[in-house]
């Protein structure tokens, strides 16, 4: 994943591929890539906890949201893990967009 840490570029999941071997690296660069994010999500948790109400209100939905797409991506990746790499390409346009959802929600919460 992008050494900067949230984001993932379209080089890199088109870079996914097929053999055994890149599944496997492919698979932990999502894993890492989720505990990154999963990182993130707490550090804003912990920063809404001093918000006003108002804001805390807004906080918490945008982390819900979030936290919803993290499980998800956890969920599909878990799939596609489990599958092996015979089966990787099935699986791959679904953790490619369930990755392109997460990482949207990611960008907006940061920013």
């Amino acid at each position: 994943m992008h050494s900067g840490g949230v984001v993932a570029n379209a080089n890199e999941r088109e870079a996914m591929t097929t053999n055994a071997p890149e599944v496997d690296r492919n698979v932990s660069k999502l894993e890492d890539q989720l505990k990154l994010w999963t990182a993130k999500l707490n550090e804003v948790a912990a920063r809404a906890g001093v918000a006003t109400q108002e804001a805390k209100i807004a906080s918490r939905k945008q982390l819900d949201e979030l936290k919803t797409r993290l499980e998800s991506a956890r969920s599909k990746l878990d799939e596609a893990k489990a599958a092996g790499s015979e089966k990787w390409e099935i699986f791959r346009q679904s953790v490619e967009h369930t990755w392109q959802e997460l990482e949207g929600a990611v960008k907006k919460l940061l920013h």
